[in-house]
């Protein structure tokens, strides 16, 4: 019985560690994990600066409309309203530029 016992304990004892295989299959399973959600990212963060754009362009809307109460006419570009103290930036999130036209309608234009 004592023999028995020595074997199991000598068994036990050397079994230490991850065999190469689990390892691999480990680092498998990381790589997969790691191609699926890496694109996912990138995907949801341009997709997060075109929605910060289209806020913008809403709040520039907003600001000539101020603008145009407060002084009777639209402003003749986007940095005239910088200047006037109703914007602190003057372009999108996402690095594309913010237009006004001559009925005071506020656009995106594509990003640089």
């Amino acid at each position: 019985m004592a023999y028995k016992e020595g074997l199991l304990l000598k068994r036990l004892r050397n079994q230490k560690g991850f065999t190469l295989i689990e390892m691999l299959i480990v680092l498998l399973i990381i790589s997969v994990l790691l191609i699926i959600t890496i694109p996912n990212i990138t995907k949801h963060q341009s997709t997060v600066q075109t929605k910060g754009c289209e806020a913008f362009v809403k709040m520039v809307q907003s600001q000539v409309q101020a603008y145009e109460i407060d002084h009777n006419k639209w402003p003749a570009n986007v940095a005239e309203l910088k200047t006037e103290g109703y914007l602190v930036q003057t372009t999108c999130p996402n690095g594309g530029t913010v237009s006004i036209d001559s009925d005071g309608k506020v656009e995106a234009d594509a990003k640089k």
